[in-house]
């Protein structure tokens, strides 16, 4: 019964007519005779049950009676999924910028402990109540290192001093020679004893400059010892300090849990120490090795490098003074100490002085 009312509803046309008029049923006859359809609610239930599902639902897009291929199912109609594309970046950024928080806060929390256990241990030690791991052979070669350091840097500082008024001395000598042959020109009577003294202070000017080469060389050689050689290993030496100070400060921490109560909790915090121990041990042992191999390397350095400068300084300071010229720049070919070129148009390193 219910498929015979479905196929009477869906095969029902109403003609239309150009005025609107109804040709084959009237207005009146079609609504008594759907007020005439006795359905009892047993046919209501199977017409519900047997209906058409709202999923399989067609579309007519030709009206009532249109083509076959104006149908569309419904259930292949789906919603673009918005949310999901739009979120998916959204959700990938936010989640990487959490993982770098998270990343930066335990770092700076980790930072913050060492540096609250470092702290700690460098005041127990400055108050006696602390105990210093010390390598006395180690110790006493760091000390004698700092103090050559400093002793050098006076030689340096002298040294360099002594360049300075060298220099001075030498162009006052230049300027002195200029003169003294600009008189000999215009004083007849005294144009010998003129041209004596503009010769010597043109030779002492020329040897003045020789010797200002060597000392220059002199003070470049110990500058570069005293402040990338030296400063270099008092780099390492500050990091190696540092390294035996975490040492100590987690060896304490370690030995502060032993003493304690064996629970569980203890247990897991004496177990992570002991492993912050050993990473600290292992630094610690590799930069005390660092060192030693550095100070070995720099005094080695050290003895050739000041033998040449020394060697260098006195043959050129003996030789000036002695007023031996040819034993001055012998010196200086001996130690590879180049000077300017007679006659070059560039300013040579005194005039850049």
């Amino acid at each position: 019964m219910a498929d015979s009312i479905m196929s009477k509803a869906a095969t029902m046309e109403i003609p239309i007519n150009s005025n609107g008029d109804s040709r084959t049923l009237g207005e009146d006859d079609g609504l008594e005779q759907a007020t005439h359809w006795n359905l009892d609610e047993k046919d209501l239930q199977q017409v519900m049950v047997s209906g058409p599902n709202l999923n399989e639902t067609s579309i007519v897009s030709g009206g009532y009676g249109g083509a076959a291929e104006g149908i569309i199912p419904t259930s292949s109609i789906k919603a673009p999924s918005m949310h999901h594309s739009n979120s998916n970046p959204s959700m990938m950024a936010e989640e990487a910028t959490r993982g770098v928080a998270v990343e930066k806060f335990d770092s700076v929390k980790k930072w913050g402990i060492n540096t609250y256990k470092c702290t700690k241990q460098m005041f127990s030690e400055r108050f006696g109540r602390g105990l210093r791991t010390v390598d006395l052979e180690l110790e006493t070669q760091i000390d004698l290192l700092r103090d050559t350091k400093s002793k050098y840097e006076s030689v340096l500082r002298l040294a360099s001093a002594l360049t300075s008024h060298f220099y001075n001395m030498v162009q006052t000598q230049q300027a002195l020679g200029d003169i003294f042959a600009d008189l000999s020109q215009k004083s007849p009577e005294l144009q010998d004893e003129f041209g004596y003294n503009a010769e010597t202070q043109k030779l002492l000017c020329k040897n003045g400059e020789t010797l200002l080469g060597a000392i220059n060389f002199f003070v470049s050689s110990v500058n570069t010892l005293v402040n990338k050689t030296m400063e270099d290993t008092l780099m390492t030496i500050k990091m190696y300090e540092n390294a035996r100070l975490e040492f100590d400060a987690y060896r304490a921490d370690l030995e502060e849990l032993s003493a304690g109560p064996r629970d569980a909790g203890t247990m897991v915090r004496m177990e992570m120490a002991q492993q912050q121990y050993q990473v600290q041990r292992e630094k610690y042992e590799r930069l005390r090795s660092d060192v030693s191999i550095k100070l070995k390397f720099l005094e080695e350095n050290k003895v050739k490098v000041m033998h040449k400068q020394l060697l260098l300084f006195h043959n050129a300071i003996s030789a000036y003074f002695a007023g031996n010229q040819q034993q001055l720049e012998q010196t200086l070919r001996q130690f590879n100490v180049k000077l300017k070129p007679p006659g070059s148009d560039k300013p040579s390193w005194l005039e850049e002085q």
